[in-house]
């Protein structure tokens, strides 16, 4: 599986979509990411919580028309809408389904079909360019999503595959993975605070903002450095991918020291990214699915833990 220039459909994730005059005001009191940086050129990761800290979704987030849209795990999709409009009901905003209505492209190392579209896109992560009802985003280094009008989307596929190949979105993932970037999934729903998939070092966090949903946990956690379970990078050798919420063993604990996050098919081997003690992660000798099952071995993240530059969002 090399590691070259391709594009695929996005074909995982959803979109919801918050409109009307009180959408920003409305969503910025239940995310974790500030609204106030989002812009036509910026876009964001973030997460929705429970009151206890606990992530109902993960997501990213772009402006678009007359509101917000975010791109979530498909089955996050009917609970979180649920969980919003309960909320919403005296908002001057409306939440919908419109996952029908786009069609999303993942892009890597495709900056020159991009600009063949009209997208110039920068290298700086989270960065947006528009062109046309397109809509370009730096998710990570050398990767982009292509935002696509459903009603454009063969036209705009047809122009992708002209100079790019084809992949899965196994190989969209493996990027995803290798980036480390979480991801709450219908089976890892509640199960995880932000800080456990390191989602303030991936911007995805503000602790300027003030309140939202779940917001003294989060922010207890970043203060106090009372985290103890994160997110690490992991490889191992098996011929089935495992499911995100597997967990994993470690023979100095007990009972589980974590779960699986995300997981993709590179060669040879598999890599995934897990939530798992620090201090088992440290020991190394880490398993899947029980003691006796495969060995994982620890790979380095892309990014550094930096708990005082986190607080400056």
């Amino acid at each position: 599986m090399a590691d070259s220039a391709f594009f695929c459909t996005v074909s995982h994730e959803g979109v919801l979509a918050v409109r009307g005059a009180d959408a920003g005001k409305f969503l910025q009191g239940q995310l974790t990411c500030n609204l106030n940086y989002l812009s036509d050129t910026r876009a964001s990761l973030g997460a929705r919580c429970t009151q206890k800290g606990r992530m109902q979704s993960s997501f990213r987030i772009l402006l678009e028309g007359d509101g917000v849209l975010l791109a979530m795990a498909s089955g996050l999709l009917e609970p979180q809408l649920a969980d919003l409009k309960k909320y919403a009901v005296f908002s001057k905003s409306k939440l919908t389904d419109e996952s029908a209505a786009w069609v999303r492209f993942g892009v890597e190392q495709g900056d020159e079909a991009l600009k063949s579209l009209g997208l110039e896109l920068p290298e700086d992560t989270d960065s947006v360019v528009r062109n046309d009802r397109l809509i370009a985003i730096r998710v990570s280094p050398e990767r982009a999503e292509l935002w696509v009008a459903a009603d454009q989307a063969d036209d705009i596929k047809g122009k992708l595959s002209a100079q790019l190949s084809e992949g899965e979105l196994n190989q969209w993932l493996l990027g995803q993975v290798r980036a480390g970037i979480g991801q709450v999934m219908p089976s890892t729903r509640e199960l995880f605070i932000p800080q456990m998939l390191n989602l303030q070092a991936v911007g995805g966090v503000s602790f300027k903002k003030g309140c939202y949903t779940g917001q003294e946990i989060v922010a207890r956690m970043q203060y106090l450095g009372k985290l103890k379970r994160r997110l690490y990078r992991l490889q191992l050798v098996a011929d089935e991918l495992p499911e995100p919420g597997t967990q994993l063993f470690a023979p100095s604990h007990g009972s589980s020291i974590g779960e699986v996050v995300l997981a993709a098919n590179a060669a040879g081997h598999i890599e995934l990214l897990a939530v798992l003690q620090a201090e088992a992660a440290e020991g190394g000798d880490i398993h899947l699915g029980a003691l006796d099952g495969p060995a994982l071995h620890l790979l380095d993240l892309p990014y550094e833990l930096d708990r005082d530059r986190e607080i400056q969002r």
